[in-house]
């Protein structure tokens, strides 16, 4: 299923946001950051990887991904607004650790001369797949409270 085209309306979570400028000298890091704040809901072990240059580079984005975990699937996304000569990819993990990671050390990555800029896309799961997620969770934080 890695060679399927899926079509996607374009969601307001997917836009980037713009760096933060106002944060005191002394908090604000080596690198400009937005300021983003992820729910469990939100998060997810699907992937949508936008600036990809449009020259075919599946495979290479597939390599580059795997580097962070076992990869389900990678698919074009059609029918969504990217800039000119760019496309967008699904990209879709076995583990949502995997998919965490991924999105941090991908996001703002310059991949073929293009910037790539990574979002998450729970839109994309299933209800089984939300429904282990919120459980895994629950398991994770009753670990962590020794329960």
């Amino acid at each position: 299923m890695d060679d399927a085209a899926e079509n996607v309306k374009e969601i307001k979570h997917h836009k980037q946001d713009s760096y933060c400028i106002t944060r005191p000298a002394y908090r604000q890091g080596r690198k400009l950051t937005a300021v983003k704040v992820y729910t469990v809901n939100n998060e997810s072990q699907h992937l949508y990887v936008y600036g990809v240059p449009k020259i075919d580079l599946r495979k290479e984005l597939r390599q580059l991904c795997v580097k962070y975990g076992e990869v389900s699937r990678v698919a074009v996304v059609e029918d969504v607004k990217t800039e000119i000569f760019t496309q967008c990819f699904h990209v879709e993990y076995k583990r949502i650790q995997s998919a965490r990671i991924a999105k941090r050390l991908l996001d703002t990555r310059s991949f073929y001369g293009g910037i790539l800029h990574v979002c998450y896309a729970p839109e994309s799961e299933t209800v089984d797949q939300t429904r282990s997620k919120l459980s895994q969770r629950r398991r994770d934080i009753l670990n962590r409270l020794g329960g």
